[in-house]
């Protein structure tokens, strides 16, 4: 495919999205408080869509298939099971903090009230590095897709990706997000049936691949094969724990009409990322099989590019567009909702309107750093195996509060921070030639539940009911 073709058509279907975001949002009022929430305002089924796009971002195109190569199906299956665990967890969790906090925004919100400032301000770092780095990423995947297919430069695809993002994003907020979110995901089924499809068809079935893999690598075959499982516990413990962390989808949480849209469009979301994720794996075995695997990170463009017409090509620019940017207008509103909600407790007196202005120019700001990292192709790899480990450290001490009115915030700092201490003594050096991945998260997640329950009082320190009295709402 020609960059000038792949150019244009990347550039009318990022304007396409931004125009339909925009016009969407100008149905409705534009107050500070459905910007960043747009409370009880969606059901089962917009809940289910908008999960499946804000979580499928231009990963799925690259980490399945490379997962592939080195753990073969059980770390595939890891992928799939870990992509929709995080989902899963969000029920209970979800529920109980609408229920405890019913006028909430954010999770740091949670956070500050429940443990204090040390926790709180600890939590904000958390949840700031680990969705930049996921912004960071997404940019970074979808220019090298623009790249691979058709030798657009880095940073014309950056650029194009998030100024459209931005401008639906910081006019509509959430409500544009969820919109878009819709469209981009009916637009990308199809493509990833019409890729699977045109991929199998050309590439003549899986008979060739099969052969090759029996050959060549054929424990990558094997449901017991230990370095893909371990890799596939890995992945679940990552996944899990650094997406309980995502701000967008403590958003959605609130934007949901009830418990029971919630229960249902998270069940939903979750049984649809499982075969998704599962199929676009299979990518890098056959990757394996035909001996286009060199470059593991891009297994699914060695083997598709060679085989695709340049129509399907143009559907795999699409598909990485829309990919990203569901899930890039995700963060960045998520991301403008932390703004608003800890600058208005940092300033009682402050203006929704100022704040709503605020909030927006903080994305816009944002966007410099990110189309500079983008621009560059670097690897986020290791920051976001970092952020992961950091969240897996986290995810007890900062959750066990919802249910229980013993536990302290120094607790939760010291649980926290063992949890560090022992996964980073086992984290593996950036060459990954040491360490461990599985012992350090392992280490990481258990290590403050331990300590957690070591240093909880037997007497109750905090009364819970209070929560529903800390969040403020947004309006004049």
């Amino acid at each position: 495919m020609s960059g000038e073709a792949a150019g244009t058509l990347l550039l009318l279907a990022a304007v396409g999205f931004a125009a339909a975001g925009i016009a969407y949002s100008r149905r409705f009022i534009g107050t500070l408080e459905d910007y960043i929430t747009a409370r009880s305002s969606i059901g089962a089924s917009v809940t289910a869509v908008t999960l499946v796009a804000s979580g499928m971002g231009a990963w799925i195109l690259f980490s399945p298939a490379e997962a592939a190569t080195w753990g073969g199906l059980p770390a595939i299956l890891g992928y799939a099971l870990g992509s929709a665990a995080p989902l899963l967890v969000f029920i209970p969790l979800g529920i109980r903090l609408r229920r405890l906090m019913p006028e909430g925004h954010t999770l740091t919100e949670y956070v500050r009230h429940r443990y204090g400032r040390g926790m709180y301000l600890f939590t904000l770092i958390v949840i700031s590095f680990y969705m930049f780095v996921f912004l960071a990423a997404e940019l970074t995947g979808m220019a090298l897709v623009a790249s691979l297919v058709a030798g657009i430069p880095l940073w014309i695809t950056a650029l194009i990706t998030i100024a459209a993002t931005l401008a639906y994003t910081t006019y509509g907020g959430l409500r544009a997000s969820v919109f878009t979110d819709t469209v981009q995901t009916f637009l990308v089924l199809p493509l990833l049936v019409a890729l699977l499809a045109g991929g199998y068809v050309a590439l003549g079935g899986m008979r060739p691949a099969l052969a090759g893999l029996e050959e060549r690598a054929p424990q990558l075959l094997d449901w017991g094969y230990l370095p893909g499982l371990e890799g596939a516990l890995t992945l679940v413990i990552a996944i899990v724990a650094a997406n309980l962390f995502h701000q967008g989808y403590w958003q959605r949480i609130y934007a949901t009409r009830s418990a029971r849209s919630l229960r249902t469009g998270f069940l939903v979301a979750a049984a649809a990322v499982i075969p998704i994720v599962f199929s676009l794996g299979l990518f890098g075995l056959a990757a394996v099989g035909l001996n286009r695997a060199q470059t593991p990170s891009v297994a699914l463009f060695s083997v598709l590019l060679e085989a695709l017409p340049p129509a399907l090509e143009a559907a795999l620019v699409l598909l990485g567009l829309a990919l990203v940017m569901s899930s890039a207008d995700t963060l960045l509103n998520g991301l403008a909702s932390i703004v608003a909600v800890d600058l208005r407790r940092a300033v009682p007196g402050i203006r929704t309107r100022t704040l709503l202005r605020v909030s927006r120019w903080s994305t816009v700001v944002l966007a410099l750093p990110l189309l500079l990292i983008a621009s560059q192709g670097y690897s986020v790899l290791y920051l976001f195996l970092l952020a992961d480990l950091v969240c897996a450290a986290a995810a007890f001490p900062v959750f066990y509060g919802l249910y229980s009115e013993r536990y302290t915030g120094r607790a939760a700092i010291w649980a926290t921070l063992a949890g560090l201490v022992a996964g980073g003594l086992l984290f593996p050096n950036p060459a990954m030639t040491r360490g461990s991945l599985l012992g350090a998260f392992v280490a990481a997640a258990l290590v403050p539940v331990v300590v957690s329950l070591l240093l909880t009082p037997r007497r109750s320190t905090f009364d819970l009911g209070s929560l529903a009295q800390a969040a403020r709402s947004l309006r004049d």
